[in-house]
């Protein structure tokens, strides 16, 4: 009888292990990929609990990093979050996915303003995520002038205590505005020429970065620094008040960063199923507080006006309109993208 018990005991649990294994092997994975610290992670945990789907989730820099990693081949992305001008870009080369909107019913919750731009004019292939602008962070402990102007950057006064961004379109764009030109400008002397300044600027640069700008700043690293708005508002949420952000008189990059699913996604509906959740008003308005950046979320910035009413005042999370009237949106280059890549490659080099 004991021999019987303990064969059937067995043959359950051979049962029971090949039932859970065969369910791991089944479970979907979703491939996400996004910017570094861009978004709340407990909602990773919390999509996950809810839906049994696991997130493999990965980190980019800048646009062309993800975009490099892209054309190499050897991905399968099911979900990334790249900027307006690469979008354009990548719809040109046919790299993505039309969404099927009748699986995002949160879709309702994007404020009109924010669907038909110019590189998706037929909202066909992205989801607005977070947008903002272009700017400078500066310590007033540091700095006692008014930083009005792009020039600050490459005031001598503040050598060794200057941090540029790590980013192609957005260090050459700000050289391009300080120069009066357009930040989408395809004329190969005025990219020279912004080239140029920005490799006579080298010498007072502590160095050109991207996520470290921040507790760099918050350390007293540095005076002055390049940056995105969003970076102003992770610094503000830290209750550190002696760093401030302005967009330059010349003007500047307004962006908008969307998720959109790739052509290479082998599980389109579940990047849907996860676009969905995210534009869930508590998870929307949990996200962009979490994050700082602005959301083009309706009722989630409603919530923030509740509960943060304070930041409705701050340009670094909802810019004036006459600030927005003296920005400009990258546009896709195309084949001028060549003259920007050489003149990166020199400068960083130097």
């Amino acid at each position: 009888m004991k021999k019987v018990i303990i064969f059937v005991f067995t043959v359950i649990t051979a049962l029971m292990l090949t039932l859970l294994s065969g369910c791991g092997k089944d479970r979907v994975v979703l491939n996400v990929y996004n910017w570094g610290d861009y978004i709340d992670k407990s909602l990773i945990a919390k999509f996950e609990k809810e839906t049994g789907i696991k997130i493999n989730y990965e980190m980019f820099e800048t646009n062309e990093h993800m975009m490099a990693k892209l054309e190499t081949g050897g991905t399968n992305y099911d979900l990334i979050f790249p900027s307006d001008y690469l979008i354009e870009e990548m719809i040109k080369k046919d790299m993505l996915q039309k969404i099927d909107f009748n699986n995002i019913p949160n879709f309702k919750y994007i404020d009109d303003r924010f669907k038909g731009l110019d590189y998706d004019p037929n909202n066909e292939y992205t989801v607005p995520y977070f947008w903002g602008t272009l700017g400078i962070l500066y310590n007033t402990d540091m700095v006692d002038e008014p930083v009005n102007s792009w020039d600050i950057l490459w005031d001598e006064k503040y050598a060794g205590k200057i941090l540029m961004l790590d980013s192609m379109r957005d260090t050459i764009g700000v050289a391009l505005k300080r120069l009066g030109y357009s930040v989408n400008s395809t004329d190969p002397k005025e990219i020279e020429e912004a080239k140029n300044s920005l490799i006579e600027q080298k010498k007072l640069v502590n160095g050109y970065y991207v996520d470290e700008i921040v507790d760099m700043m918050i350390n007293g690293d540095a005076a002055i620094a390049l940056n995105w708005s969003g970076a102003a508002m992770e610094i503000y949420w830290q209750d550190v008040d002696y760093i401030e952000y302005a967009v330059p008189e010349e003007g500047a990059n307004l962006w908008f960063d969307c998720m959109v699913i790739p052509k290479t996604s082998r599980n389109k509906k579940e990047a849907e199923m996860f676009i969905n959740f995210l534009l869930d008003p508590e998870n929307a308005y949990q996200n962009t507080e979490f994050v700082g950046y602005s959301t083009p979320n309706k009722a989630a910035l409603e919530m923030m006006m509740t509960e943060n009413p304070e930041v409705m005042d701050l340009p670094a999370y909802l810019p004036s309109e006459e600030i927005l009237n003296r920005c400009e949106v990258f546009k896709d280059l195309g084949s001028v993208k060549e003259l920007y890549n050489q003149a990166w490659m020199e400068i960083t080099a130097q």
